[in-house]
């Protein structure tokens, strides 16, 4: 009992530690990438809490798994302390604390956020009137929050039994683990809204995270442009445009006005020469950098991480395939969410983390590392794409010059993301994720002329075939599944996803070197500051 206090005190310590390296990483993230000239204390804070909740609920899903295998010993027999009292108490906190994060979330995502993006919008217009400001922000807020409402009010009533057309133990089982899971109709409706939300999390998940996962790694091989070879081509460009500049005002040197057509040339070659000094600007603070000049030294481990990245995606989508593929042969289909207990085709991963099981602490390792792998690559498409409502983008992300409208998008974007990565970690590794490194003893009979002669218990993984009473399922699994039609969403959600990896792995391998001042100078940039790109490398 001592050494398990001892180990769980470990385990508080760790987490600790953990919490303090989120939030630093949080602080530094989102420093990096605010204005410096636009900065406000109040989107800054929300910013840096927003993301700190989006880390911290992605690490709950390793902390699910390993304590569902700590309360048994390797041989199958649970530990000493860990009687059904005991366990039934670590399922609930581990439940509870799901549903304290995912209120969190509710609350940033319908109240919080979308007050502080509009309030930050209405200073912008009317400045000084905070009054004035703070009404219309809650008025623009109200809309998030009956939203929120009518999610709750329909996750109140909707019908949780699973279309049963097969009269199978298999299904029965599930429905018994759903009942164990809780009907309390608070707890209900909070998974509803949960669970749409985690819908809006696929799509952003389709969008950036699979895209993210295969520019990331290529980008990092590729590499960018010389900064001196960029700045002599756009010295070149400068003089080019300059001489068709003095071209067309020749023209009017004798008192002649100028064309139509000669003058709308004229005011886009302007234009365009405006943009070109800020390059220049831009491109020779960045070659005289001391940061350029480290990163260059660091170009052989961008390209080792680069490839390391590429084999890890290459087997995240084999996994997720074959899983789908697993779904679609061996479910009873759409009107079952594509439930399977158990995996009848296996993949790379699944077979992978058993192996890791066997020296602790490899499994959670790499559970924790897939995890935050997939915020990273969600970090990173949102970073290249920017921030779009279907074809037009609103906002970019970029070093030191990100507005704080664009800062809150990104973290409710990875919020909802977040929501989605449980799904797509069961995906990737479901029997892993349903029971963690749990085994239970079974009976082997040995027989002699063909008499039974010796009964061994011998110890085996924890699958849908265990008895109830000697596997425990995780919170995560049961919550994932709650309601059928959600399942059935991220089932043709992960084919989408796949696909779009697919595309975007051609497309970045087709796209040459990126610009070392990609995205921070273009032509309908609309921030106000041109230096501040030059603050950011000084």
């Amino acid at each position: 009992m001592a050494a398990a206090a001892s180990d769980l005190l470990t385990g508080w310590c760790l987490f600790g530690l953990a919490l303090l390296a989120i939030l630093i990483f949080c602080w530094v993230y989102v420093r990096k990438y605010q204005s410096r000239r636009e900065s406000e204390v109040i989107s800054t804070i929300t910013a840096i809490f927003a993301l700190a909740v989006a880390l911290i609920t992605s690490a709950l899903l390793p902390v699910d798994i390993f304590l569902v295998s700590y309360m048994k010993n390797p041989n199958g027999t649970f530990k000493a302390w860990a009687d059904g009292n005991v366990s039934r108490q670590i399922e609930d906190t581990v439940l509870y604390g799901y549903y304290t994060l995912y209120s969190i979330i509710l609350f940033c995502v319908f109240l919080w956020i979308p007050f502080v993006y509009f309030y930050y919008e209405e200073k912008e217009d009317d400045v000084g009137n905070t009054c004035a400001q703070v009404k219309t922000a809650l008025k623009y807020t109200l809309g998030f929050i009956t939203i929120c409402a009518v999610l709750l009010l329909i996750g109140a009533f909707v019908p949780l039994d699973i279309p049963n057309k097969k009269n199978s133990t298999e299904w029965e089982k599930v429905k018994l683990l759903f009942e164990e899971f809780g009907s309390s109709h608070g707890l209900t409706t909070l998974s509803f809204s949960i669970s749409s939300l985690t819908v809006i999390g696929m799509l952003a998940a389709i969008t950036y995270t699979a895209y993210g996962m295969s520019a990331l790694p290529l980008n990092l091989i590729k590499g960018t442009t010389s900064a001196s070879y960029e700045r002599l081509e756009n010295t070149e460009d400068i003089e080019e445009v300059e001489q068709h500049l003095l071209r067309i005002k020749s023209k009017c040197r004798d008192g002649r006005p100028l064309s139509s057509r000669d003058r709308r040339t004229l005011q886009q070659l302007e234009e365009r020469l405006r943009t070109l000094r800020r390059r220049e600007r831009h491109l020779e603070s960045i070659e005289k950098s001391w940061w350029t000049k480290f990163c260059e030294a660091l170009r052989p481990l961008k390209i080792v991480w680069g490839v390391f990245f590429i084999l890890v995606a290459l087997l995240f989508t084999v996994s997720l395939f074959l899983s789908n593929l697993d779904k679609a042969l061996h479910s009873a289909g759409f009107d079952s969410g594509f439930i399977i207990l158990g995996t009848n085709l296996t993949n790379p991963l699944n077979m992978l983390l058993p192996v890791l099981q066997r020296v602790f602490p490899l499994d959670y390792i790499l559970i924790t590392t897939i995890v935050m792998y997939f915020i990273f690559t969600s970090m990173a498409g949102i970073r290249n794409m920017g921030i779009w409502f279907f074809w037009t983008r609103l906002y970019k992300i970029r070093r030191g010059k990100t507005r704080p409208q664009a800062l809150l998008f990104l973290c409710m974007i990875l919020l909802l993301i977040v929501l989605h990565t449980s799904y797509m970690i069961y995906s990737l590794a479901p029997q892993y994720v349903m029971y963690g490194s749990q085994k239970y003893l079974v009976q082997s009979n040995k027989t002699i002329d063909g008499q039974p002669r010796n009964v061994t218990l011998v110890s085996k993984d924890c699958d849908a075939d265990a008895p109830e009473d000697q596997c425990i399922v995780t919170r995560t699994y049961l919550f994932l599944h709650k309601f059928w039609f959600f399942s059935a969403a991220y089932y043709f959600g992960n084919w989408a996803f796949i696909a779009v990896f697919l595309i975007g792995l051609i497309v970045s391998c087709c796209k040459g070197k990126k610009s070392v001042i990609e995205g921070e100078v273009d032509d309908d940039d609309s921030d106000m500051s041109d230096d501040e790109l030059s603050a950011y490398y000084h």
